[in-house]
């Protein structure tokens, strides 16, 4: 499919870009069927030149404008005028609407100038905003506040039960009993008998 699409040209941090018909599958700054204009984002209001003929050519063929480029089309009042000559509207009366719009153009550019202004304007006072608040934070000394006492309530004691004490009841001794030897009966003590012995007498000599 054939697109109406930017290439990008210029230098590095300049972009200049031309307006080219090309097959959808090439690369963006790649080969190109037709040059149909440029485009210079760069100058203040942005430069635009277009080859009117050339891109009804392509438009009436099929050919699908990208965003960028619809928009281009339409700040430059061919959209209008291409719409306007479906409509089957007089040429005189194509070109009083299309110098209306153009007119109207002017208005359009120094309100956009004016936003943009604005815009800056807001991003700087928000960067000023962050380092003035930067620059404080480093020269103020972290101030330590003091943390607020707590004042702790004095915790309910809980007093602990004396334990029962389990008291051991004490064992019964066991007395052992003496043992009981037999006791030996005490012996009869035979006394002996005096022998009485005859005297010998002395033998008379």
């Amino acid at each position: 499919m054939v697109k109406l699409r930017l290439k990008r040209m210029g230098k590095t941090h300049y972009p200049v870009y031309k307006i080219v018909a090309a097959d959808s599958r090439f690369p963006r700054d790649g080969r190109f069927i037709e040059s149909v204009g440029t485009y210079n984002p760069n100058l203040d209001p942005m430069e635009v030149t277009l080859k009117e003929v050339r891109i009804k050519y392509w438009l009436n063929v099929g050919a699908q404008p990208t965003d960028t480029v619809r928009n281009l089309f339409k700040k430059e009042g061919l959209m209008l005028r291409l719409r306007l000559e479906k409509k089957g509207v007089s040429a005189e009366e194509i070109e009083s609407e299309v110098q209306k719009f153009l007119s109207l153009k002017e208005s359009n550019i120094s309100r956009d100038r004016d936003k943009k202004a604005k815009r800056k304007l807001k991003q700087k006072a928000g960067k000023d905003v962050k380092e003035t608040d930067a620059k404080a934070e480093v020269k103020a000394e972290p101030k330590v506040e003091p943390k607020p006492e707590v004042k702790e309530e004095p915790k309910a004691e809980v007093k602990e039960e004396p334990k029962a004490e389990v008291k051991e009841e004490p064992k019964a001794e066991v007395k052992e009993e003496p043992k009981t030897e037999p006791k030996e009966e005490p012996k009869a003590e035979v006394k002996e008998e005096p022998t009485t012995e005859p005297k010998a007498e002395p033998k008379a000599e």
